[in-house]
């Protein structure tokens, strides 16, 4: 094993977050666990308090942490939501509460620690992305967009902070079986009123249905704890479903056409 390193955590109060938590704890890492309510979470690791769409509340948390414990040696900014709805239903706000979430949290968070990893001339950031950021997912537009967000905001970072010995990749997750059933957020108007309706609904129940079938919250951390523990890692890391996995990377080797055709079919979507 790897020296014990110094480990923030967000979105660690339940599914990806805590697992990766957990299993970090338990190799002996110090783990600090960031969630918006720690006071409810009952876990073995720190607990942070720390609502990513705050700058404010990450810089406190953030100050907490170095002052603690003088450094970061890893970040996995795992802090997310999921909003579902038609493009045409979800509103402006809904879209923006979206990205502020799952793509300017993870910035607000890069940015509070890169001062201190740069100086020190080390450190590792590692973005929790989804193959939903390798393929658009119908009434799933401003989450995927997020994500796709997540890959060229990674890829970009792992240029910039090269030079000062800051590593910065991005893992992708297929189908995990977590809590987004339930935390799901639907868009206002996609009820009774839309014109994707009957669409949407049958769209949302099979994500639900491969999501409670989907591989455990620990596939992902112990790819995450390979990533800690490895001196040079990948730009990205798939995990979850080898189906899943599969299906993203054909995308690259079939004709968009062809590519496109299969997902509709899939998704009981037709072309007028």
């Amino acid at each position: 094993m790897t020296a014990p390193k110094v480990i923030l955590v967000t979105g660690a109060s339940s599914g990806i977050g805590r697992a990766c938590a957990d299993l970090l704890h338990a190799r002996g890492h110090l783990v600090y666990g960031a969630n918006r309510d720690p006071a409810r979470v009952d876990a073995p690791w720190r607990k942070l308090a720390m609502d990513v769409t705050d700058e404010a509340s990450v810089a406190r948390a953030i100050e907490t942490l170095i002052a603690e414990q003088g450094r970061i040696d890893v970040v996995v900014n795992n802090a997310g939501l999921v909003l579902a709805g038609a493009i045409e239903d979800t509103s402006l706000d809904e879209a923006k509460s979206q990205l502020d979430t799952n793509l300017f949290g993870a910035m607000r968070v890069c940015k509070a620690v890169l001062p201190s990893m740069r100086a020190r001339g080390a450190g590792l950031i590692i973005n929790i992305g989804s193959l939903a950021g390798l393929v658009g997912l119908p009434f799933q537009g401003l989450y995927s967009a997020s994500k796709f967000a997540i890959e060229g905001f990674t890829e970009a970072l792992r240029l910039e902070v090269a030079a000062f010995g800051v590593e910065a990749v991005v893992v992708e997750p297929g189908d995990i079986a977590t809590s987004v059933v339930e935390n799901r957020v639907r868009a206002a108007a996609s009820g009774e009123g839309s014109a994707y309706r009957d669409a949407f609904r049958a769209v949302v129940a099979t994500y639900e249905k491969e999501e409670r079938a989907g591989a455990a919250p620990t596939v992902v951390a112990r790819r995450i704890l390979a990533i800690v523990e490895t001196s040079r890692p990948a730009p990205r890391y798939a995990a979850g479903p080898f189906a899943q996995r599969l299906l993203t990377g054909l995308k690259a080797f079939v004709p968009a056409k062809t590519f496109e055709w299969g997902l509709m079919l899939y998704y009981g979507l037709k072309r007028r």
